[in-house]
């Protein structure tokens, strides 16, 4: 009588286990858990490429102000460099011959008006 009770005790056992089992794995293999789970990870993949790509920013800044100092001392400038020059726009002329000069425009359709 004590066997039987263990082994149907066990047997259920058993089966509680498996069934909670696969019930866990068909909700993570659900589209909203799988597109969730996507989600996290590229995230995640994103979080760490960031991390890495702010490290090698930094690394290439600090080894490009020692090798522009290494270079200032090879070549004898101390001074740092002055303000930039200005930059210089070319001007639009108005002739005829630019294609975007419009003598006198008049427009047939104004959108915001109402017919």
């Amino acid at each position: 009588m004590f066997r039987r009770t263990f082994w149907f005790t066990t047997g259920a056992a058993a089966g509680v286990w498996a069934t909670t089992k696969v019930n866990r794995k068909l909700k993570q293999l659900t589209p909203e858990s799988l597109a969730a789970t996507a989600a996290n990870k590229a995230l995640e993949t994103g979080q760490r490429l960031k991390d890495r790509a702010v490290g090698f920013a930094l690394d290439v800044r600090d080894n490009m102000a020692r090798r522009e100092a290494e270079l200032g001392e090879a070549l004898g400038i101390d001074a740092p460099p002055g303000p930039a020059a200005p930059r210089r726009y070319a001007a639009i002329e108005n002739d005829r011959s630019n294609p975007k000069y419009i003598e006198n425009p008049t427009y047939t359709h104004n959108r915001n008006e109402d017919y």
